[in-house]
């Protein structure tokens, strides 16, 4: 990669959360301390939405690593589950094994729980990433678990996150007393003009640049133009404009490598999008070219990959010269409906050469033939295991390889 070149010790613009790159603008700051305030206050309540790729869950994490000892935390991710789903992930998340528990059981060994935590002087906490997708259904079991108090005080904390499409939904006509339980609500909004230039030196000092100016100082209105501020736009495109600059073998990435890193993703003005056109684009930002050559990205199919789950097939996916990225939520290139894969667990890298699948910082990482990599080249008829999922890759380039040497074979008589 482009470490050396920029004398850098990490990347620093990874799709994946980090808590150590937050960089908290106003909005952010004011976001993190509205999820503190569910610990000060017994009631604490919160709802906070932003855009995909607002920096929401960079804020969760962040916000977790710093917890005292005496918080205990649910964190559900997966959201598109039915009410007993629902109840069975919490209890999982605080150590139970719920699955043939019926629904009084799950409610009365959640509410016995909570008591005796309170008890013991602990703070117990509700955290639900992606929360838009909840069902009305589950939503009203939420403000039932909020309802569950000693004779002085309620004894569980909640922050509900997701898309802007939450606050649709809480607003319904049908959620009018669960809406009356929440203490705050805050709306994460993209990054201003200054805040993102201050986001990306941040992120470049992080990974090691020590104030080096890597990026030329006309390079950032124009990344302004084409990102609209969204933390995950920003990062997308700094690191397609650094892999130019890198192709090119130049340690400052100038205007025209932005502009052709522009060119490569297909990226109008940011003001110029639709709302549907700036949701796509967000949701897979990691689908983007990285040729070595330069040239707009090519439609040519170099390989494949075959997700499955005990032997069952699952979805299938050609590989163009690009970046596809694997995880758990629906703004993945492939979505694997886990709770062993990370959120952005893992990248493929395809160009020309070659076919690369890079680790995201993911909880469980990944394996192939048995061992833990956090990067590996992939060979034909690599299986790559990714919790209870395989990923199995078949190249293309081989196939095409190996017809020309079979049709001289002699023919058998």
């Amino acid at each position: 990669m482009y470490l050396d070149l920029f004398k850098l010790h990490d990347l620093p613009f990874r799709l994946s959360p980090d808590p150590q790159y937050l960089y908290l603008s106003r909005n952010h700051s004011r976001a993190k301390a509205y999820m503190e305030s569910t610990i000060w206050f017994t009631d604490g309540f919160v709802v906070i939405t932003g855009e995909i790729g607002s920096g929401k869950t960079t804020l969760i994490e962040t916000f977790l690593r710093e917890l005292e000892q005496d918080v205990v935390v649910a964190q559900v991710n997966q959201t598109q589950v039915s009410a007993l789903e629902f109840l069975q992930s919490v209890l999982v998340q605080f150590g139970f094994q719920p699955f043939k528990m019926r629904k009084a059981e799950l409610l009365a060994t959640l509410n016995q729980f909570l008591i005796e935590q309170y008890a013991a002087g602990r703070k117990v906490l509700l955290i639900v990433d992606e929360a838009q997708n909840l069902s009305l259904r589950v939503l009203e079991e939420i403000r039932l678990l909020s309802g569950v108090e000693t004779s002085r005080e309620k004894v569980l904390r909640i922050i509900l996150a997701g898309q802007p499409e939450l606050n649709d939904k809480l607003d319904s006509r049908e959620l009018v007393q669960l809406v009356q339980r929440i203490r705050l609500r805050f709306h994460l909004t993209a990054l201003s003009q200054e805040d993102t230039q201050h986001y990306i030196l941040h992120r470049l000092d992080v990974a090691g640049a020590a104030g080096r100016e890597i990026f030329a100082r006309d390079t950032l209105p124009e990344i302004y133009r084409y990102t609209g501020g969204t933390p995950r736009l920003v990062n997308t495109l700094c690191d397609t404009a650094m892999m130019g600059a890198y192709a090119a073998d130049r340690p400052t990435v100038t205007r025209e490598d932005v502009l052709h890193a522009v060119e490569e993703l297909q990226w109008t003005e940011y003001a110029s999008r639709t709302h549907r056109e700036l949701s796509s684009m967000v949701a897979g930002a990691g689908h983007r070219a990285l040729e070595q050559t330069g040239s707009r990205r090519s439609d040519v199919i170099l390989a494949h990959v075959a997700l499955s789950m005990d032997g069952k097939p699952l979805s299938e996916m050609p590989l163009r010269p690009g970046r596809v990225i694997i995880g758990r939520t629906s703004d993945n290139d492939i979505q694997v409906d886990s709770r062993f894969v990370s959120r952005h667990h893992c990248q493929i890298i395809t160009t020309a050469q070659s076919c690369v699948i890079e680790d995201l910082n993911s909880t469980n990482g990944m394996a192939v033939r048995g061992k833990r990599v956090r990067r590996h080249v992939l060979a034909d008829g690599d299986v790559v295991m990714l919790g209870q999922h395989s990923l199995s890759y078949h190249d293309g380039r081989v196939a095409k390889a190996a017809r020309p040497a079979e049709s001289n074979q002699p023919a058998v008589p």
